[in-house]
């Protein structure tokens, strides 16, 4: 099996005329069957063109994108197929392409299950070829011509042609070398439209030449707009013979490329073994029987059963000891409390220990008082008599600070009189007991 991917570029050098061209005159054996698949985003053009609109546009691409999220990617691929073979024996096949550039978005998260699954079809003689057009090779669609056998960039001869892929082929080198399995897949497919000689272009961009198709604009009219290709002159023309020639040198490549990587070898099925696929007939329609696709067999895992645990009888449970930080429960008809025992000091304690004890786990007053009003006798100890026992009150303890007086303030005595004034100053103080003059010099004193 190989998997072929034809890319295009600016300028329309013909990479779906030189696709279709490649799917007519592929070389098949003995049950072996070839598949062209219209991937190109920006919409296919077999349908209205080759086909001259002969069939409606309800298959395509844009229908496995809704199979791949149920699940039905590989049941939907066959219902998808055209038979576009001139006698009509279903071993050429087309998958059309998008019916509208908007669709493209849609099956980003589609290519590689798809590219997955055609790869799947080698056990049944299939060869793929992919029709990436213009602006196939970028985004999610990078993973088509990753994963192809050969990739054949479709280049014209002449100078605008040759300076519009140079730039587009160096990147696309890059990009397999770096996430692909190398660049040694890539080959040129030129139309010789322009004076530049094989040899010459193959040395520029030092790359292989799979295939030289011949510039036949009527012959390759058929192709892009429709017309008889099973006409005699049609298939005998030098378009149709070196795309012959292009096919032998690509499954050339594609065998030479598996014994480097280590691939498995073509598997050629017997035609009886395997049914052929149920595709769609170009008119006039003719119903083929419908394929029994291959269904990947899963084998049911049982459900893990929940553990059971085993009830541990009673004479073989362990009786935990009991917790000594607080009371045990006794029985269930009489709870007993027991007193927790005080521990003992270790008899080689150190000496400022045995002080520390004998200092500070002394009980305090009203510990030794609540312990003397304990009632004493059988109902003592926590057990149950039938009477509630009276509640014992803590003791009220204030924390309010008592109501010191303030320190009396000693006042400054009265200062001495100064000499000379003495006699004055008992004079005023005599006139002042009696008016208001003595009044006015005592408040000034």
């Amino acid at each position: 099996m190989a998997v072929v991917a034809v890319l295009g570029g600016t300028g329309a050098p013909g990479a779906t005329s030189s696709a279709l061209a490649l799917l007519l005159s592929w070389p098949l054996g003995p049950g072996r069957r070839v598949l062209l698949v219209e991937c190109d985003p920006d919409g296919g053009a077999v349908l209205a063109g080759a086909l001259e609109g002969r069939v409606e546009a309800v298959y395509g691409l844009r229908n496995l994108a809704v199979a791949d999220r149920r699940g039905l990617l590989a049941e939907t691929l066959w219902e998808q197929l055209l038979d576009v073979s001139p006698q009509g024996t279903g071993d050429r096949l087309l998958l059309p392409g998008l019916t509208d550039p908007t669709q493209a978005p849609g099956l980003a998260y589609t290519w590689e299950p798809l590219v997955e699954a055609l790869r799947a079809l080698e056990p049944q003689g299939y060869d793929v070829l992919l029709d990436l057009g213009r602006s196939g090779a970028n985004g999610a669609m990078a993973v088509l011509p990753r994963r192809a056998d050969v990739v054949a960039v479709t280049v014209r001869t002449t100078l605008r042609g040759l300076s519009a892929a140079r730039p587009r082929i160096a990147a696309l080198r890059e990009d397999l070398d770096t996430h692909g399995t190398g660049s040694d897949g890539l080959g040129l497919l030129l139309v010789t439209e322009g004076p530049y000689p094989e040899s010459e272009v193959s040395r520029q961009f030092q790359l292989p030449v799979l295939g030289a198709l011949t510039h036949a604009p009527r012959t390759a009219r058929v192709l892009s707009d429709g017309g008889d290709t099973a006409d005699r002159r049609f298939i005998r023309s030098e378009l149709m013979r070196t795309a012959r020639s292009a096919a032998d040198r690509i499954q050339d490549v594609t065998a030479a490329r598996r014994r480097r990587l280590g691939g498995p070898e073509p598997v050629q099925p017997a035609p009886a073994v395997q049914p052929a696929p149920a595709v769609a007939q170009a008119p006039p329609q003719q119903a083929l029987p419908q394929p029994q696709p291959v269904q990947p067999q899963f084998q049911e895992q049982p459900q893990p059963q929940p553990s059971r645990q085993v009830p541990v009888p009673p004479q073989q449970q362990v009786q935990a000891a009991p917790f000594v930080a607080g009371p045990v429960a006794g029985p269930a008809h009489q709870p007993q409390f027991q007193e927790q025992p005080q521990p003992q000091s270790h008899p080689q304690q150190p000496p400022y220990q045995q002080q520390y004890q004998q200092q500070y786990q002394q009980p305090y007053p009203y510990q030794q008082s609540y312990q003397q009003q304990a009632p004493q006798g059988p109902g003592a100890g926590g057990q149950f008599t039938g009477e509630w026992p009276v509640r014992m009150e803590a003791p009220q303890i204030s924390y309010a600070a008592p109501h010191i007086a303030p320190p009396a303030v000693p006042q400054p005595p009265v200062p001495a009189p100064f000499p000379g004034q003495q006699g004055q100053q008992g004079q005023q103080g005599q006139q002042g007991q009696d008016g208001s003059e003595g009044e006015e010099v005592w408040r000034a004193r």
